[in-house]
């Protein structure tokens, strides 16, 4: 489950770059994905926004058995 989530982290990767920040997939255990948010990203105020609504939407969509995406 760990490459699938990370081939959908790939996809996700270039948006956030457009805006300076970064993704980087730390762990994925019991259908929680743990990310660390980079750059822009980790110190923009709409980052749980984008983390959610965003990252999680997607990797849902695509990863059915993921549960929860955490930045850590």
């Amino acid at each position: 489950m760990k490459d699938r989530v990370q081939q959908v982290i790939e996809k996700i990767r270039p948006l956030l770059q457009r805006d300076g920040g970064d993704i980087q997939l730390v762990d994925v255990e019991d259908g929680i994905v743990k990310v660390k948010l980079q750059g822009a990203c980790g110190t923009c105020p709409m980052s749980m926004m984008t983390l959610k609504m965003g990252v999680e939407r997607q990797l849902k969509q695509e990863i059915p058995e993921v549960k929860e995406v955490v930045s850590v």
